[in-house]
């Protein structure tokens, strides 16, 4: 047996599909020519597929500056509270932002940075929708039936309305998602336009409307019937169309990711009380040389143009060039309307954002979380100090409310933390973490099971159960139970959404994988390099403390 500190031990969870949004890699648009002007681009993923032509189209076309440079543009996917809380923290800056809204220009001026507050021009609308399975919209009345943010509250809250209308074929309850709202401004944009729906207003909402005892209610209601937080709404779309409606019904994403990844089964649903639209104002830097200033507006000028116009109706985004009309893929035959929204609300404050992620601390529902981790003997080394370091980091980044269950598993299984309140024992948690150590065989079936009974014994209605496990190599030394049906039952009743790291080629991936499918969850292929960003995701899934606000 090995030495151990008291506490609890750490294994991962999950919820949703990798983040897909990063640097280009030179695959797309191949590598700058020799002394080119050099243009970084910043932008959501949302508008990633649009971009990644565009700009291949843009630096094929060889566009010089005055001065006889060559312009070459390099986009890089981030989302907008997540660019702003790298830039705020530090990280260079791109000479072109184009983020969701001008607010998140103004929130990132709030924290010190006003180089993008001179000169922005919008260069694709895109409106926020409710993107749902359409026997799901249909089951619930729509087209004939409007349906709006308190609508899906109210079921939520009413798993018995919720079974009525859907005649139980889509489960107990609905499933939904929506983007992590400290990453993505479509995420903060869905918490605020339930706020604007519970006060019937299409004016921008104030933090004293968001104060109301009635409008957290609604927030809450709303938060209730969401089983996981998305990095972003591209990531989302690509998710809900891929796993098909058991893993979820329905999501809130833009409009773009509708015509990208529905195929004409998932709709978009403009929700009657309103929306927003999501304007992506491309914003130069103004501290940036004159070369490199006329660069960057070179770029938005052939981003606004006629020929990338094009390119953006053909990537789901409405064009803001009016010699582009609204035409198919924004149509019918694709799940949209393009006459709607026929509300939209007014872009929010700066304090209404801050007040927004504020009030989300306390409405998401809490994690209750069973851990398990690998601690055999194959775990020695750098495996192991990785897997810890990410490990705290994510546990500092738990909400306060969260509860985690920790299962370390070695020649046996064991319980070192059983449904601990992490605002009460974070510290000693992460202690534990650092404690552990590797040596002995597998038990990832007994662990698996054992998990199993303790999520039974700690399910709650009020938090959202889940079960996260990390192993390196083969099952070896399990007495009480086989990979069988009888173990995936025990793993994913209660609803429990099961996630699974094959950490190193010696796992089992296979296995790992079929639990992941079987439990709604998600299966990550992670080694020594990748580990700590696969925490960081899995974080992001279950409302961490990450971006802006929190």
């Amino acid at each position: 047996m090995k030495n151990k500190r008291y506490g609890l031990l750490l294994v991962i969870l999950l919820i949703v599909p990798a983040v897909a949004c990063g640097l280009f890699d030179g695959s797309v648009s191949g590598e700058p020519p020799r002394d080119a002007a050099v243009v970084e681009v910043m932008a959501n993923s949302s508008l990633m597929p649009w971009l990644e032509e565009a700009i291949w189209e843009f630096n094929a076309a060889e566009i010089e500056t005055s001065d006889g440079k060559q312009v070459f543009a390099i986009p890089e996917g981030v989302e907008a509270g997540q660019a702003v809380s790298l830039m705020a923290g530090g990280s260079a800056l791109p000479t072109l932002w184009i983020p969701d809204d001008m607010v998140w220009v103004e929130l990132l001026d709030d924290q010190g940075i006003s180089v993008f507050n001179e000169e922005c021009q919008s260069v694709a609308e895109s409106p926020l929708v409710i993107g749902m399975w359409r026997p799901v919209a249909e089951s619930l009345g729509w087209p004939g039936l409007p349906l709006g943010w308190l609508d899906i509250g109210s079921l939520a809250a009413d798993p018995g309305a919720w079974g009525y209308y859907s005649g139980g074929e889509y489960g107990d309850s609905l499933r939904m998602s929506h983007a992590h709202p400290g990453l993505a401004g479509s995420g903060t944009s869905t918490l605020l336009a339930v706020v604007q729906a519970a006060q019937a207003t299409s004016d921008a909402v104030t933090s004293e409307d968001i104060a109301q005892p009635i409008v957290q209610a609604s927030v809450g209601a709303f938060e209730n019937a969401v089983t996981s937080f998305n990095p972003s709404t591209d990531n989302l779309g690509r998710t809900m169309s891929q796993r098909g409606p058991a893993y979820l019904g329905a999501g809130v994403m833009y409009e773009s990711s509708v015509v990208a990844y529905g195929n004409n089964e998932i709709v978009a649903i403009y929700p009657l009380e309103g929306t927003f639209m999501a304007t992506h104002p491309a914003c130069i830097n103004a501290g940036v040389d004159a070369q490199s200033r006329e660069a960057a507006e070179l770029l938005r000028d052939y981003l606004l143009g006629e020929e990338a116009q094009q390119m953006a109706l053909a990537a789901g985004l409405r064009p803001v060039n009016e010699a582009v009309p609204v035409a198919a893929p924004l149509d019918e035959a694709h799940g949209v309307d393009p006459t709607q929204p026929a509300i939209i609300f007014e872009a929010p404050s700066v304090a209404s954002v801050y007040a927004i992620q504020d009030l989300w601390q306390s409405a998401r529902k809490p994690v209750n979380l069973v851990m398990l981790l690998d601690t055999s003997g194959s775990m020695r080394g750098a495996k192991i100090e990785n897997m810890k370091d990410a490990a705290m980091q994510f546990v500092e980044q738990m909400g306060e409310e969260d509860r985690i269950t920790i299962i370390e598993f070695y020649s046996e299984p064991v319980v070192w933390v059983n449904n601990a309140v992490i605002g009460e024992e974070r510290d000693q948690v992460i202690g534990v973490i650092a404690g552990l150590e590797s040596g002995g065989d597998t038990t990832l079936y007994d662990a698996i099971g054992d998990a199993g009974a303790l999520v039974g014994d700690t399910a709650s209605p009020e938090a959202s159960n889940a079960m996260i496990v990390l192993s390196d190599g083969q099952d070896t030394a399990s007495t009480r139970f086989d990979f069988d049906t009888r173990l995936i039952a025990a793993a994913t009743e209660n609803d429990t959404t099961v996630f699974t790291i094959a950490y190193g080629n010696d796992a089992d991936d296979e296995i790992l994988s079929e639990l992941a499918t079987s439990g709604n969850g998600n299966f990550y292929q992670g080694d020594v390099a990748s580990i700590a960003a696969i925490y960081e995701e899995m974080s992001a899934a279950f409302g961490g403390s990450l971006g802006v606000g929190r």
